[in-house]
């Protein structure tokens, strides 16, 4: 069975746009490897090496990329009472407001914001209600979030 990997919409069209960025270096990287070939020897070959290398990384993610696209289900934010994938959250915590938006796995991207559902935070706020209180246990101890609102 095939994995599903819940994604936003906004995840979709990112993931499409990098997909299309990624095919379009195929034809730079080809160039790359095609001039190092004419280097000579490509046992002792860096540049070669290095366009090969490139290539593999490229072709790697395209087919991450495809595959996530082909296997995804789109998850919409619902306007509800509790926490869900989806949700953007407002917690307070010792005086300061941070927002996080839950996604799937794929999508998380913490320094924007985003956390994963499976994520200690996310797994923590997922169903919660507004007014109640979580606790995430961190290296430096443990961390008290309110939950303000949820959009």
């Amino acid at each position: 069975m095939k994995k599903q990997y819940q994604i936003t919409d906004a995840g979709k069209k990112e993931l499409e746009e990098e997909l299309v960025e990624l095919k379009s270096r195929r034809g730079d990287i080809a160039e790359k490897i095609a001039n190092a070939r004419d280097y000579g020897d490509l046992s002792e070959n860096a540049e070669y090496d290095s366009a090969r290398e490139e290539q593999g990384i490229v072709e790697t993610r395209i087919s991450e990329i495809e595959d996530i696209l082909l296997n995804a289900e789109i998850i919409k934010a619902t306007k509800g009472s509790s926490v869900g994938l989806g949700s953007k959250v407002d917690l307070k915590t010792s005086g300061r407001m941070v927002t996080y938006h839950v996604v799937g796995p794929v999508e998380a991207d913490p320094l924007e914001g985003k956390i994963s559902n499976e994520s200690p935070i996310g797994i923590a706020v997922m169903g919660k209600k507004v007014g109640e209180t979580i606790t995430i246990a961190t290296p430096k101890g443990d961390v008290s979030y309110e939950v303000v609102s949820i959009n």
